[in-house]
C-alpha cells in the first residue's frame, strides 16, 4: 500500500497549534507560508521531521480547511500518487468518494471522504514530491506513493 507521508490538522491559529503540539511532544516546525488556491489564501506548516510530518494548516470560510462548522479537527491523512486521477478512481470505488478536486484550480490532489473516521484521505501527485522536499524537509529521502494494487484487488467493490 505504501506509507503516508503526513498527518494532517486544519485549525484556527497555527501558532496556537504548533505552540501545542511543540509543548506536548516536543515537534519542531518549519517557518509558517502563505498559500493559495482559488479565491481561497491559506497558511501552512510541516514539522521538520518525518516521514510522517505534520501539517498545520489555517483556511478560510468555503476552503477545503474551513472549521467553521466543526472546529480545528484532524482533517488528513496523505499519501503520494504515482498516478491521482487512477487512484482517485480506485479510492471512490472502495467507498472513498472525492471530497475536493483540486484538478480545476491547477493543482493535482484529491481529498476522499472516509465518513466513519471522519476524515480524508489525500492523494498527492508524486510530481510534487521534489519540490516538497526542497521546501519542508531538505535532505530527506524520497518517499513511496501508494500501492492501491490492480482494480479488482482484494476490498474493491
Amino acid at each position: 500500500m505504501g506509507d503516508f507521508y503526513h498527518l494532517c490538522f486544519a485549525v484556527r491559529s497555527i501558532e496556537v497549534a504548533t505552540g501545542e503540539l511543540t509543548a506536548a511532544l516536543g515537534v519542531r516546525w518549519n517557518p509558517v507560508r502563505d498559500g493559495s488556491l482559488g479565491d481561497w489564501a491559506y497558511r501552512i506548516v510541516f514539522s521538520t521531521a518525518g516521514p510522517p510530518f505534520f501539517e498545520v494548516i489555517e483556511g478560510p470560510p468555503g476552503s477545503p480547511w474551513d472549521i467553521t462548522q466543526t472546529g480545528p479537527r484532524f482533517d488528513h491523512i496523505g499519501y503520494w500518487s504515482a498516478d491521482v486521477a487512477r487512484d482517485r478512481d480506485r479510492l471512490s470505488d472502495r467507498g472513498a468518494p472525492v471530497d475536493f478536486d483540486s484538478c480545476p484550480y491547477g493543482r493535482s490532489f484529491t481529498y476522499h471522504r472516509l465518513a466513519g473516521i471522519g476524515a480524508r484521505v489525500e492523494l498527492v501527485d508524486l510530481g510534487a514530491q521534489q519540490g516538497f522536499l526542497e521546501t519542508w524537509a531538505p535532505g530527506a529521502l524520497p518517499m513511496p506513493p501508494i500501492d492501491l494494487g490492480p482494480p479488482g484487488a482484494a476490498g474493491e467493490r
